[in-house]
């Protein structure tokens, strides 16, 4: 399967919705992502066309995809800046300049293809040549059930920092903080 990695433009709110949605009906969804379906689909058009244009603006918040030949959206991921005064979520604060990627999803199709390290490189790139603030780390969470997550993010050069914070829908449940620093 052919793709291209890139930033999303602004004005491409309904495709942005079409996939959020697509990765929130995956059957791991649930550990997956805080959001839901039912929570998602109910968002006015401006949320998604807010969201989407500040994503394509690229200072605080990026998104990128991949767009197989017919330009349908196979992947994204998403990434924010924090900083040490910043909510880094999760009841904790960034201690340093992060980049923190969330949202990632690949439409079942497309696993196994490259799409995931491509929007990851992509991310990292990203996220390394940021200046004001120079990024220290990027960091991200991950259930920890989600075995076939873990393993790519291990692949890919992510380490457990060692945090861990319950899950807001399932106390019983941890989200583990894995994290890539600049070498």
């Amino acid at each position: 399967m052919e793709h291209s990695i890139r930033a999303i433009r602004a004005g491409e709110w309904e495709k942005a919705r079409e996939i959020r949605l697509a990765a929130l009906r995956d059957p791991v969804a649930h550990i997956a992502f805080l959001d839901t379906y039912e929570q998602a689909e109910g968002r006015p058009e401006e949320y998604w066309r807010d969201h989407t244009d500040a994503a394509a603006h690229g200072a605080r918040l990026r998104q990128f995809v991949a767009e197989d030949s017919e330009e349908r959206w196979v992947g994204t991921v998403t990434v924010r800046v924090e900083g040490p005064s910043h909510d880094a979520g999760f009841g904790q604060s960034a201690q340093v300049d992060q980049t923190h990627l969330v949202g990632v999803f690949v439409r079942p199709e497309a696993r196994g293809t490259g799409v995931t390290e491509g929007l990851f490189r992509a991310a990292v790139a990203w996220s390394w040549a940021l200046s004001e603030p120079p990024v220290e780390r990027i960091r991200l969470y991950v259930h920890e059930g989600n075995g076939r997550a873990r393993a790519f993010y291990r692949r890919f050069g992510f380490v457990p920092s060692g945090d861990s914070a319950p899950l807001p829908s399932d106390p019983s449940a941890r989200e583990l903080a894995y994290e890539l620093r600049r070498s």
